[in-house]
């Protein structure tokens, strides 16, 4: 009974040490704050708060299921972000990291366990922002398609021949375009799909301009995060417009102005210079001598 008395004494001391330990730590090294992921076309970051002062921050990270790494940069460091792109090697698996607070270099300490705050789980291949899409317009010459060339988005990620992978290396199959289209002067709008960067168009009217925007559509990912950001809208040219249309009424009206007004300039000068000869010839009779009779 005795010995039962002394282990529960034991556990509650540890439990009181371990707690006041903690508490002292995190006095002296304060947790890390707003632990957080942000990834864009695969350049992933952990970022968090705030700067430190008289200590530093370890980022240890790892693939759910293996044992956790440390990247030489970010060991003891005194920013407030960890560049772990070339880190995360298997894209479509899910990681999470701790973000320890330890002395700064070169500084040592008793503590055994330091404060961390672990951060939410994320995986590149499928949480990463796609970004922008970019594309050129090309209509046939009988004006019965339009094609749109899209270039594959560059990533931050690069092979063992150290050479840029774009979103089609890393995707596959998995990468579709998403193109929504309408009448420059029209605000009803078309969708289409494609799995192809080169995508044609057959359902456009002739001598019409369409304008275009595209975006990278992933649909192997959670509903929220399917699609890219959207494209900067660009517009095909219009033939057979009229001149009206082409240049506006005003800048025609404030055309033809000009003309009158160049037009009815030259006709008061012809007019005054017509009544300047006249007056000179009259002026001349008169000077004449009379003829005898």
């Amino acid at each position: 009974m005795e010995s039962n008395r002394q282990m529960k004494f034991r556990i509650l001391v540890l439990v009181l040490v371990s707690f006041f330990t903690k508490a002292f730590a995190s006095d002296i090294f304060p947790k890390a704050q707003n632990v957080t992921w942000s990834s864009f076309n695969f350049k992933s970051m952990l970022t968090w708060s705030p700067k430190p002062t008289n200590y530093s921050y370890t980022v240890e990270f790892s693939e759910l299921g293996h044992d956790r790494e440390r990247t030489p940069h970010c060991i003891r460091t005194m920013e407030t972000e960890c560049d772990l792109t070339a880190e995360l090697k298997n894209l479509k698996a899910i990681y999470n990291a701790d973000v320890l607070s330890e002395p700064k270099l070169g500084v040592s300490s008793d503590l055994v366990e330091f404060p961390h705050v672990t951060s939410e789980r994320f995986s590149p291949y499928y949480d990463t922002v796609i970004g922008k899409p970019e594309f050129k317009i090309e209509v046939n010459n009988d004006e019965r398609k339009t094609t749109l060339l899209v270039t594959d988005v560059p990533t931050a990620l690069f092979n063992d021949l150290n050479e840029r992978l774009n979103i089609r290396d890393v995707f596959g199959d998995d990468l579709l375009y998403k193109v929504i289209y309408r009448k420059a002067k029209s605000t009803g709008k078309k969708e289409k799909t494609s799995k192809s960067r080169i995508i044609e168009l057959t359902d456009l009217d002739r001598g019409e301009s369409y304008c275009f925007n595209i975006q990278v559509y992933i649909p192997s990912r959670a509903l929220e995060k399917q699609y890219g950001e959207l494209s900067h809208i660009q517009c095909s040219s219009e033939d057979g417009t009229s001149i009206f249309e082409e240049y506006g009424m005003g800048v025609i009206a404030g055309a033809i102005f000009i003309i009158i007004l160049a037009i009815t300039a030259i006709i008061i000068v012809i007019v005054m210079c017509c009544r300047r000869r006249k007056t000179q010839k009259d002026t001349g009779k008169e000077g004449l001598p009379l003829n005898g009779v």
